[in-house]
């Protein structure tokens, strides 16, 4: 008769598969560095191209928070008004965003491969396609605005209209704004991120100048509210789109936009291209699909909360650009790695780029716990709304590793063309995960917004975890795309 009972002896197979599935990710992502790879060398590129779209994304997310700021001069409302826009906005772009990590991922290998010719007419049908669903999705986001804003969860009279206003608005460039995305991506396939650092700098600017002009009608302009947040958000993109325009038509690197092939369609690059940004595309949907939700139930609230929400959310978007950046890198680095058969240097590059994104993230944790009352309190006046904000941006504090460590290598899976497993990773955590937690922990357990906030670990954890085992399986080096 066996002395061995039947459960321990279970629990003790469950643990040996934990055990197995840890060592299987440490030893998948510690994989010595090849002896030709030149670590000083590589951490210059790196940098190289991460720096850049750090800047690019901090002066993206800093104007966004100026515009929070400028719009929060007319009251909470007014904030509420703008953050119901975000995410349908954010959904219409899911189909240009999603493409566009096909363009990054062929152009990536094009250069890595020295194929000129290829990375062109990537290029070109990237541009065809964003001009098409950009007129497209324009359309649909005008006529349907009013109901894309009631959709958010938006309930009273003065909300709804200026979130109308605004989504109509932004609009009228929506073609410019995802023809520029498009040819920002193709420059980040060969790591050329400088130049879109400085076309979005001025957009950037433009729109802070906007903002200025004509939310609160200073230096003789028209008071426009809501709507002149919008119109300096527009003529920002308009801007970028015309300086990123004229940059592709005089060429950089192995790119170069030659007007008269833009409306040539090579169906075996559209193939390719789908490939990729298929599953890019159930992820964008996914993203958007998982945070309407989550936004539900912080509307749910009320408008106070929904609020405070939108400052946290503001300033949290801020923390984003350190894995945002270092993710491009891995991209780019990976994706031109493969290009050259070299995925063992692939791998050694997105350990690098792991390593400084997390440095970064633990500083911003810091600045997070010290300074999250004084970064409240440049939105609102309201002593609640900035109590309540600064207890929020403790949990984003705690947020910040498991960010990076995830963004870091769902960018290096873009890269290789692994977009089902990143498809995966966000339908996992922000369809299920996140709504799922957050609906207990607000209905449920009546924590509130705290509670909200505290699902956002859960759904962070999960897909750091995720995308961590996925990279450690090798699957990504050898794909074919």
């Amino acid at each position: 008769m066996s002395d061995i009972n039947p459960q321990e002896n279970k629990a003790k197979k469950s643990e040996n598969r934990l055990v197995a599935f840890v060592k299987q990710i440490k030893n998948g992502l510690s994989t010595p560095k090849p002896d030709d790879f030149d670590s000083k060398a590589a951490s210059k590129q790196v940098i190289s191209i991460a720096w850049p779209a750090m800047v690019e994304s901090f002066l993206l997310h800093l104007a966004s928070m100026v515009d929070t700021m400028m719009v929060g001069s007319l009251g909470t409302w007014a904030i509420a008004s703008v953050g119901y826009c975000t995410q349908p906005r954010m959904l219409l772009l899911a189909v240009f965003q999603a493409f566009n990590t096909g363009c990054t991922a062929l152009i990536a290998r094009a250069k890595g491969a020295g194929n000129h010719e290829e990375a062109n007419k990537v290029l070109h049908m990237s541009l065809l396609i964003s001009l098409i669903f950009g007129v497209l999705m324009a359309f649909i986001g005008y006529t349907f605005a009013r109901q894309l804003v009631l959709m958010m969860g938006a309930m009273e009279d003065v909300t709804i209209s200026n979130g109308t206003a605004y989504m109509q608005v932004l609009m009228i460039s929506f073609p410019a704004n995802v023809m520029s995305l498009s040819i920002t991506a193709a420059l980040r396939g060969i790591g050329k991120t400088k130049i879109s650092m400085v076309y979005n700098v001025i957009a950037n600017s433009l729109n802070i100048v906007g903002n200025y002009l004509f939310i609160n009608g200073n230096l003789g302009c028209p008071a426009l509210g809501v709507r002149g947040a919008a119109l300096g958000m527009v003529i920002g993109w308009l801007a970028a789109f015309v300086i990123a325009i004229v940059v592709i038509l005089r060429g950089v690197d192995m790119l170069k936009l030659n007007v008269k092939k833009l409306f040539k369609v090579d169906f075996s690059i559209l193939r390719r291209i789908v490939n990729i940004g298929l599953p890019a595309m159930f992820e964008q949907f996914f993203m958007r699909i998982g945070q309407i939700l989550f936004g539900r139930v912080v509307a749910s609230l009320g408008t106070q909360q929904f609020a405070t929400h939108q400052i946290a959310n503001n300033i949290w978007s801020m923390t984003m650009m350190n894995g945002m950046a270092f993710g491009i890198s891995a991209t780019s680095l990976t994706g031109q790695s493969l290009g050259r058969k070299r995925p063992d240097q692939g791998k050694a590059y997105v350990q690098l780029c792991r390593r400084y994104s997390m440095i970064i993230s633990l500083c911003m944790a810091a600045g997070l716990i010290f300074l999250g009352k004084p970064l409240a309190g440049m939105y609102t006046t309201e002593a609640a709304v900035i109590a309540q904000s600064a207890m929020v941006l403790r949990i984003v504090a705690l947020i910040q590793p498991l960010q990076s460590s995830q963004q870091v290598l769902a960018g290096a899976l873009r890269g290789a063309g692994d977009t089902k497993a990143v498809a995966m990773c966000i339908f996992l955590g922000i369809v299920v995960v996140r709504p799922i937690f957050s609906a207990v922990m607000v209905f449920g357990l009546g924590w509130g917004l705290i509670g909200v906030w505290l699902a956002l670990i859960c759904d962070q954890s999960m897909r750091s975890l995720y995308t961590m085992w996925r990279f450690s399986t090798d699957k990504w080096k050898t794909l074919k795309v």
